[in-house]
């Protein structure tokens, strides 16, 4: 009882300190790391093609354990999520849907931000290779078949706040 009263006392006295603060100085005041269920850094990515926009946001697999677990024995997959897996400096990437339990959408992106190539909606637990020759600076996965919803192409410009 005495954690759970000094945490609710707490809590009233930041809100409490945040009341009364002009908007100008929020807008100026550094913006905390967002941070997803699995651990991973969570972005504003956005595709850009045609006269259309799409916001998502993204879980980011920075390191090689981080890429190899990737989207693994996730269940499902939001609408407007997605992971990105960064690449520098610029490879060329083959994806595999081991112990993926959902299909996926892989897009390939070029270090010019421009879409390489789209895999439509991988085959979950595949160990098929799936990827491109040419140096990519990173693979977006989305869930299987939102590429074609939004009428993402090859060519659409991706860019991403990091």
């Amino acid at each position: 009882m005495t954690r759970f009263l000094f945490a609710a006392v707490a809590a009233a006295a930041v809100l409490a300190g945040c009341q009364g603060t002009p908007a100008a100085e929020n807008a100026a005041a550094p913006v905390a790391a967002r941070t997803a269920p699995s651990g991973l850094d969570l972005v504003r990515l956005t595709v850009e093609g045609r006269g259309r926009r799409h916001d998502f946001i993204v879980e980011v697999a920075r390191t090689e354990p981080q890429q190899a677990q990737g989207l693994m024995h996730r269940r499902a997959l939001a609408a407007d999520a997605g992971m990105l897996f960064p690449f520098d400096p610029p490879r060329p990437a083959a994806f595999w849907m081991r112990n993926t339990l959902i299909p996926l959408d892989m897009i390939f992106i070029r270090p010019d931000g421009t879409i390489a190539r789209i895999a439509a909606n991988t085959v979950p637990m595949s160990e098929e290779l799936v990827g491109v020759e040419e140096p990519v600076t990173a693979v977006l996965e989305l869930r299987g078949g939102r590429a074609a919803e939004l009428g993402i192409q090859a060519g659409d410009r991706v860019s991403w706040d990091d």
